[in-house]
């Protein structure tokens, strides 16, 4: 899909412009260089099936659970919800490190730091990179669609697509 088609997508009620330029202000200071080095990290580090998606705060601008805005508690306290769809991701996660065995994954965070110890280096950089926490989950597409259809969550493509989006 072209740039231009991407943008015109809309989830959740949010385009994908729209999600970008908000993520690039809230987290990036507003530099799209900065953006576009965390997008290149993440296809450098992830399987080549790996879509990587933002969600949360970062791209709605407001917390889900209460409606504060983002950082409402000062620059960098809050985090990026880092979303890695597809199968070969899943794998590296330990037994212990599923909510659903299989399909969706615990945060990879500071309070679970060991369920995928291979990706905790890249968490470590992107935290570096972005001066604020990182969680990073996996799943599988259909959970995404879940997601953006029946909670009404939307999300930020960064690499690869999400069934075929």
């Amino acid at each position: 899909m072209a740039q231009g088609e991407a943008d015109d997508v809309v989830r959740a009620g949010l385009s994908e412009e729209e999600m970008r330029r908000r993520a690039i202000d809230l987290v990036f200071g507003g530099d799209e260089s900065r953006f576009q080095e965390f997008c290149e990290v993440l296809r450098e580090s992830l399987p080549a099936q790996t879509a990587a998606v933002l969600r949360g705060s970062s791209v709605t601008g407001t917390r889900w659970e209460d409606g504060a805005p983002f950082d409402s508690e000062g620059p960098g306290t809050s985090d990026l919800d880092l979303m890695l769809v597809g199968p070969e991701v899943l794998e590296l996660y330990t037994e212990d490190g599923f909510y659903i065995p299989g399909v969706l994954t615990k945060p990879l965070g500071e309070e679970a730091p060991r369920i995928a110890a291979a990706l905790e280096p890249l968490r470590r950089r992107l935290m570096a990179m972005v001066g604020r926490p990182v969680n990073i989950q996996a799943t599988r597409d259909f959970v995404m669609s879940v997601r953006e259809v029946f909670m009404r969550q939307p999300y930020l493509t960064l690499v690869g697509s999400v069934g075929g989006s």
